[in-house]
């Protein structure tokens, strides 16, 4: 599971950078709801690994969680969001 939260935090964080060019702004509203999905795999499968006494790897979480920040900080510089 933490694979998979890995490769969807790398997809939705090269989306986000995508959405940073001019007239592609509205990919952030469907980045933040796919990073947010990400990000709540990737503690889920945190909280697994740290109960069968795996290192846990925190890169998915880094991943999505960047995402998610790059989507609302586009969305609040373009006056998408407020």
């Amino acid at each position: 599971m933490q694979l998979v939260s890995v490769v969807w935090g790398i997809l939705a964080l090269l989306g986000a950078l995508v959405a940073f060019f001019p007239c592609l702004g509205w990919m952030n509203w469907m980045i933040i709801p796919f990073a947010l999905i990400g990000l709540i795999m990737s503690l889920v499968a945190r909280d697994q690994e740290a109960r069968t006494g795996v290192k846990p790897s925190n890169t998915g979480v880094i991943l999505n969680g960047s995402a998610v920040v790059m989507g609302i900080v586009r969305l609040t510089l373009g006056g998408g969001l407020f």
